[in-house]
């Protein structure tokens, strides 16, 4: 008798793991999971270099072309990264305010961006790794601000 019920529960084990009654898995092979995108050459490098220094961007108040303390905290992360890949080349590029006029925007943004070139240059990054240009008002958006960006 107890064969018979062993042999049964046994068998009522099998047909309900067969129908995957709730709380029991069946075994086999697990479905394929969804893989993130690799990313590969200069977009691994930008995503590397994004993630490691806290992002691309540092902002400055109106008017304003001193590094904040924030500022200088991105840019020395940056530096670091940049140190670290002599092979990578960098532009930081420098955006004026909103409501300025064309070629005042110019200037305030090529004042911002060789600031922040030049603390990267005092942190030890090499002169001839990293470049700074200006877009002024040309790119709205980014008004009061500085991207390091590495190609």
């Amino acid at each position: 008798m107890r064969k018979i019920i062993f042999t049964f529960a046994l068998l009522l084990g099998a047909a309900a793991a067969e129908a995957q009654l709730p709380g029991l898995r069946r075994r086999g092979p697990t479905p394929p999971q969804q893989q993130q995108p690799v990313l590969q050459g200069i977009d691994a490098q930008r995503a590397e270099f994004a993630a490691q220094s806290g992002g691309t961007t540092v902002y400055f108040g109106a008017e304003n072309v001193g590094l904040s303390i924030a500022a200088r905290t991105v840019l020395s992360a940056q530096a670091n990264w940049l140190r670290r890949h002599p092979e990578v080349v960098a532009r930081v590029e420098g955006y004026g305010d909103g409501g300025d006029t064309r070629d005042h925007a110019l200037a305030v943004g090529a004042r911002r961006a060789e600031e922040a070139r030049s603390y990267l240059v005092l942190l030890g990054v090499p002169a001839a790794q990293v470049s700074a240009t200006t877009w002024g008002k040309e790119r709205p958006g980014l008004g009061r601000a500085v991207t390091v960006l590495i190609r």
